[in-house]
């Protein structure tokens, strides 16, 4: 499930997925950033700049991407929370958006594993971004959790 809707100047993406794994394998995956890789599509030409082996608050990750065809950009984000096993937040510090938040939640409910993620995020130009881009990046979006659930269905299993 991945819905997106705008309030009060921001859109707010929010996705669940059941992972068929435990949340000890969860974490190691998750928190592994570098991982991020695997469950990007890879026509956006994600890679990670930065070097580094473990998750804790204040970490910096710079990254370049694709958004859009010939399109080439960077984006920095930071880790503000961390609560292993059971989530983290990242937040951009630099990169496309005006303001983009990304909450990372696990959950174990009734012998399951669930994952939600909620993302607060703004584009840039105020109403002209959201005029010209709010439907192309929501589509963009929605594809790429899409891609997501797909690549940790078939990376997470117990």
């Amino acid at each position: 499930m991945i819905n997106i809707k705008y309030k009060s100047g921001f859109y707010y993406l929010k996705s669940k997925q059941k992972l068929n794994t435990t949340l000890a394998k969860s974490w190691d995956f998750f928190s592994t950033p570098k991982n991020l890789f695997k469950i990007t599509p890879r026509h956006m030409n994600f890679e990670i700049l930065s070097d580094f082996n473990s998750m804790y608050e204040g970490l910096i990750i710079k990254y370049r991407v694709s958004p859009f065809p010939f399109i080439r950009v960077g984006w920095t984000t930071k880790i503000t929370y961390v609560e292993k096993p059971f989530g983290f937040i990242d937040k951009q510090i630099s990169g496309p958006f005006a303001f983009w938040e990304h909450e990372h939640k696990f959950e174990e409910k009734n012998e399951s594993l669930w994952a939600y993620d909620v993302v607060k995020f703004k584009l840039p130009l105020g109403f002209i971004g959201r005029f010209f881009g709010g439907k192309i990046v929501k589509y963009q979006l929605k594809n790429i959790f899409e891609y997501r659930k797909k690549q940790l269905d078939k990376f997470l299993k117990k």
